[in-house]
């Protein structure tokens, strides 16, 4: 068994940091713009007088960021040719997320807007596979350069990860859809043109079948956004939505009718993995950071780096930084040559370990560095911010090992069939 990495992808590894020295750093050192990665990020990120969302000089410095990267064949890496991509496959794109994770915070790779020089674009995957030909057209490439941005509407005030529970119903008028309900947590809609809403069109409270999405102009009469949740990890862009007999046209419906949850699937199947790669990143970072603080401090005439205390705790997060690394790379691979489903419970592992390891891997990292750790100076109080959410949102750690356990059991997946009922 060779666990290398291909020799092609190392040497993009080493062209991408050249990129970033050479486009990125100096954009980011520009015109004060450091602002927005250090001790004042908060603050120069977040417009709290205006809800709590996004300043435009934050959002301007990012589209920059990607203008420069996609001019330099970057930021559709993972994306297929069909849309200026390079057919960067999932192990490819876990390996560069980690990689880029593990450099800290910075305009290459920024946590909090899951930004980065080498794009994530979960909806271009879902609209490549059930985008109509007049969606792809409207949408495809203006999602890529911003001119269009589309939101997220699954989570709902009363229903979270029970999905097939939801209250939010779509109801036929001849040849248009009345929308009616309501939408938490509902991402990005600051500055969405669209929002793929999701409703229950048929069957039963409980079912899987029977929800369809719709992608829903965010102009559309009684589509409200009516405030912005402030989360842990601010600025916020997950606004609570209000429809009220929100009318659109069936040339709206994203997918099949009545099977929505299969387009939900692929958009955190996209998600999971590529989050656990940068958990992994971005908790050894935390780790590399604690040793090397470790090493240079002197407390009692002596290195901290001689004290077990602070040793084994590391030793602990470097040990399971290695065996999650392992298994999202596998994982990874795994992707790009079988079925998504059959390993769902691969991917659902990779993703709430990792996330609990990040999580770890900075409260560690502000414990070995005392006082200082706690400060905004240093960047682990908002890895921490950041990554717990995902703790949560896409799937809680819960429903991640409960579908692990339904594959493991019988009850999904695989063994289900072969096992039968």
């Amino acid at each position: 068994m060779d666990f290398g990495l291909p020799a092609e992808l190392t040497a993009r590894l080493a062209a991408l940091d050249e990129f970033i020295e050479r486009e990125i750093v100096p954009l980011q050192q520009q015109d004060d713009n450091e602002r927005f990665f250090d001790h004042r990020r908060e603050y120069a990120r977040t417009d709290f007088e205006n809800g709590g969302v996004p300043r435009r000089e934050w959002e301007e410095l990012l589209g920059e960021m990607f203008r420069r990267a996609d001019a330099a064949g970057w930021l559709r890496y993972g994306l297929p040719k069909e849309v200026g991509g390079s057919d960067g496959g999932n192990l490819d794109m876990a390996v560069i997320r980690e990689h880029l994770a593990a450099k800290g915070l910075g305009l290459h790779n920024d946590l909090q807007n899951e930004s980065s020089v080498v794009g994530n674009f979960p909806f271009v995957h879902m609209m490549l596979e059930y985008g109509t030909p007049g969606q792809r057209e409207e949408f495809l490439e203006p999602m890529l350069t911003h001119t269009k941005r589309i939101g997220f509407g699954l989570t709902e005030p009363e229903h979270g990860s029970d999905a097939t529970w939801m209250e939010t119903t779509a109801v036929r008028d001849g040849g248009d859809w009345i929308l009616n309900g309501a939408k938490r947590f509902n991402s990005g809609m600051h500055s969405a043109t669209h929002d793929v809403v999701f409703a229950r069109t048929s069957g039963e409270p409980g079912d899987a079948h029977g929800i369809t999405a719709f992608i829903t102009p965010t102009d559309t009469p009684g589509f409200s956004v009516d405030f912005h949740w402030w989360t842990f990890n601010m600025p916020t862009d997950h606004a609570e939505v209000t429809l009220r007999d929100v009318r659109v046209p069936g040339s709206t419906v994203f997918g099949e009718v009545g099977e929505g949850l299969a387009v939900a699937q692929t958009f955190v199947h996209e998600n999971r993995i590529r989050q656990a790669a940068s958990g992994v990143g971005a908790a050894q970072y935390c780790i590399d950071q604690s040793v090397e603080f470790a090493r240079q401090r002197k407390t009692f005439g002596q290195p901290l780096a001689t004290r077990q205390a602070i040793q084994w705790p590391l030793v602990e997060l470097q040990t399971e930084a290695e065996m999650v690394r392992w298994l999202v790379r596998k994982t990874a691979w795994e992707l790009d040559r079988v079925p998504h489903l059959e390993i769902s419970d691969k991917v659902s592992m990779c993703n709430y370990r990792a996330n609990r390891l990040v999580c770890d891997a900075a409260d560690r990292a502000i414990q070995v560095h005392g006082g200082i750790g706690y400060t905004r100076h240093k960047p682990f109080e908002h890895i921490y911010r950041h990554h717990r959410r995902y703790r949560i949102t896409e799937g809680a750690e819960e429903v991640q090992m409960r579908k692990v356990a339904g594959y493991l059991f019988g009850f999904a997946g695989p063994r289900k069939r072969r096992l039968g009922d």
